[in-house]
């Protein structure tokens, strides 16, 4: 299968760089500096920026399904929904159908799963993001694609273990979850459906 990535630079993103190629996927990645991806067979790599339609348009043309875990950090101006909105309109024009997006536990209709603590401490440090985020998740529930919403819970840096929890049971909590198990998460939607128009947590 030939994977559009957006986001292969962040933590979560390179995971499912190295494991997509791994399972021998083709992808084609966005990447502002090309030189933060090291290059290698199965890669291939699209200068630009995700707000920038060209780019965007050219690194999904082609592609079977698009994947999707743009993210913000520091005080870059959260890019998540307009990063996605370009997406989406790059897709309609390719004919790609299939989407998956990776947000975060406490995002939307989720929110009520972490506890009134964490939530209070999203909101103060995180706030825009999460906003972002909301708005990001909006689009994509009403993009007419045929999409899943991940949503992990605190992410690390361990190895992919293979033991974590997933589902869209609204008792679900926020427990970590290392960022190469939320890689392989993802790309088993590839050939799943079982959660397709749905945001399953994974923690």
């Amino acid at each position: 299968m030939h994977i559009a990535l957006f986001g292969a630079t962040g933590g979560t993103g390179r995971q499912v760089l190295a494991q997509g190629i791994a399972q021998g996927h083709s992808i084609s990645a966005l990447v502002r500096d090309p030189a933060k991806l090291p290059d290698r067979a199965g890669l291939t790599k699209v200068q630009g920026d995700v707000l920038d339609p060209e780019p965007v348009a050219q690194c999904v043309a082609g592609a079977d399904a698009v994947i999707c875990v743009l993210g913000s950090h520091g005080r870059q101006a959260p890019v998540e929904a307009g990063g996605t909105e370009r997406i989406l309109e790059a897709m309609r024009a390719s004919g790609v159908r299939r989407l998956i997006v990776v947000t975060s536990l406490g995002v939307g209709d989720s929110r009520p799963q972490l506890s009134w603590p964490v939530r209070l401490m999203m909101d103060l440090t995180l706030g825009a993001i999460m906003r972002a985020k909301e708005a990001q998740e909006a689009l994509v529930k009403a993009s007419g694609l045929d999409w899943t919403i991940v949503r992990p819970g605190g992410l690390t840096d361990g190895p992919k273990t293979g033991g974590y929890g997933f589902g869209v049971d609204s008792a679900i909590k926020p427990g970590r979850v290392s960022r190469a198990d939320v890689a392989d998460f993802v790309l088993r939607q590839l050939a799943d459906d079982g959660f397709l128009h749905q945001a399953p947590a994974v923690v």
